[in-house]
């Protein structure tokens, strides 16, 4: 994929709608710049309520995407 990278994308976000790349395709990481469209893959919205630091996945893995739960650790990968 060409998004991934070995580790979360470590953002302090503000608060509104933000909508992270599930494809791996988006040339503006970990945004969706729409580069999904006719892959059947859709991004992840996620709303924030308050400035906060998230830790968003890179590897499309993570069985709590868009956060990251560190499955760009586990052996193979």
């Amino acid at each position: 994929m060409p998004m991934e990278k070995k580790g979360p994308y470590i953002i302090t976000e503000q608060p509104g709608t933000k909508y992270y790349c599930a494809c791996g395709m988006s040339k503006t990481p970990p945004y969706c710049d729409g580069s999904h469209k006719g892959t059947g893959k859709h991004p992840s919205r996620v709303e924030i309520l308050e400035e906060k630091e998230v830790a968003v996945c890179s590897c499309c893995r993570s069985a709590d995407f868009p956060w990251c739960d560190g499955s760009h650790n586990a052996p193979g990968n």
